[in-house]
Parts: structure tokens; C-alpha cells; sequence
């Protein structure tokens, strides 16, 4: 255990050295991003060598699985825990009881489920908006990829401003898979401009969040804004893949 952790916290380490790097590049202040480290699929052991390491933020794709870790660690672990993969409609209590925040939120109908089942349990549960900015149709949240439609996105957007129960905080994406990172570049500046443009149109709303970037591309999400970067393998190695059956069960 004590070599696990050691390797996480080298691999954390120079993680948060490459976000300084790329900060400063584009003249950016280091402490305005925050490293959530990914843990989807990984057993409980290779989550409390990361909170031993120094992990502040954990994320995680699957409610069922996060849960479960989530009550495995000690609450005064002090560490937070966030929502970064698409939640299912039946599983929206459970991401509405247990996690700090939602990078994920990519329809109204699941918000409206958000809403409800945090107002039961008497909190605010702050989300991100995820956005598809690269038009691909595998990939969830509201299309973005024409910048010609923004606009008639702002109807459903103002919606979500509206659920009492719910903090939108800004917006996130996933883009599409490339080998080179700069090839991410555009689909990063494209959200940062959507989040520029709805700031302008529906300046009620916080947008101070852009979660985008994980292992292959963070150092280019950074440069182009990012405040949230959901970095797994290059820290906590491999995932440990499960079948979808087990992901869901």
C-alpha cells in the first residue's frame, strides 16, 4: 500500500505541475483549477491510496459505484466527491443525496428529477451543463456544435435557472476522442465561447466553471479555460473495466 500511494501522489504531483505550466502560459492563475482525479471502475483500495496521497477531489461515473465508495471512506477523509459520467433518470436520488457537485446535467427532464429529490432532502446541489460540442451522436448534452443555434438554446437553459433546488455553476464537455491534443483545442475554445455568450444572455446564471480536459488533452483544456480538469489514468493507472451489467446493477 504504501508504494501505491507513493506512485499516485508522484503521479498527482506532476499532474498539478503540467495545470501550473499551462496556466502560466496563458496568464492564468495556477489555484483557479481544480484537479478532480477519476476513479470509475477502481477498487476501494486504489481510492483510499489517492485520498492518502493527497487527493482532494475524486470523480465518478456511475452513482451506484460512487455511492458505495463514497460510504466507505471516513467523512472526516475531507475529500470531495463529484458526479462526471451521465446519470441515468432513476439514478438521479442518489446523485442528489450524495455528491458536491454534477458535471453532467444533460437534459431539463433530469433536472427537474435533480430538483425534486434535493428539495426532499433539503440541499442545493450545484451542477454543470453538459454540452456536445463536437455534433457527435454518441456523445450526450445539449448540441452545440453550431454556433448559429445558440440561441435557441437559451429557452431550456433559462429553465434550469429556475429549479430552486439546483445551482447551476457552468458548463461542460466532452469532445471528440483525438490522438493529438491540440486537435481538442477548438471544441475547448468553442465552449468557452458558449459560456461567454450565455453569460451575455442570461447573465443571472454563475458560469464561473469549465470542466473539460482529462488525461490525454488537460494541459490544452487548461490554456483554453478550464477550471475543472477530470484526470484518471495518469495518476491512478488503468481502469479496472466492468461489464455493463455490473456498472448498472
Amino acid at each position: 500500500m504504501t508504494s501505491l500511494v507513493s506512485s499516485i501522489r508522484e503521479n498527482y504531483l506532476h499532474t498539478l505541475d503540467q495545470i501550473a505550466t499551462a496556466a502560466r502560459k496563458s496568464n492564468r492563475d495556477p489555484q483557479d483549477v481544480r484537479l478532480v482525479v477519476v476513479t470509475k471502475s477502481q477498487p476501494i483500495e486504489i481510492v483510499q491510496a489517492a485520498i492518502e496521497a493527497g487527493v482532494k477531489i475524486l470523480g465518478e461515473n456511475y452513482p451506484e459505484e460512487g455511492v458505495t465508495k463514497i460510504q466507505s471512506v471516513p467523512p472526516q477523509s475531507g475529500v470531495e466527491w463529484h458526479m462526471i459520467g451521465h446519470v441515468q433518470s432513476r439514478k438521479a436520488r442518489l446523485v442528489a443525496d450524495h455528491f458536491a457537485l454534477l458535471h453532467s446535467l444533460d437534459s431539463l427532464k433530469l433536472a427537474q428529477r435533480l430538483d425534486r429529490f434535493a428539495a426532499e432532502g433539503n440541499r442545493i446541489l450545484p451542477v454543470l451543463i453538459e454540452f456536445n460540442v463536437g455534433g457527435e451522436k454518441s456523445k450526450g448534452g445539449w448540441d452545440a456544435s453550431d454556433e448559429s443555434n445558440w440561441n435557441a438554446l437559451l429557452p431550456e437553459i433559462n429553465s434550469l435557472l429556475d429549479l430552486g433546488h439546483l445551482r447551476v455553476h457552468g458548463l461542460m464537455t466532452m469532445p471528440p476522442l483525438e490522438t493529438d491534443p491540440e486537435q481538442s483545442r477548438r471544441f475547448f475554445l468553442r465552449l468557452r465561447l458558449l459560456r461567454d455568450h450565455l453569460a451575455t444572455q442570461l447573465p443571472r446564471g454563475d458560469w464561473r466553471e469549465l470542466s473539460m480536459g482529462t488525461s490525454a488533452d488537460f494541459a490544452v483544456a487548461v490554456e483554453e479555460g478550464a477550471t475543472l480538469v477530470r484526470v484518471g489514468t495518469a495518476i491512478v493507472g488503468a481502469r479496472r473495466y466492468k461489464s455493463d451489467a455490473e456498472r448498472e446493477a
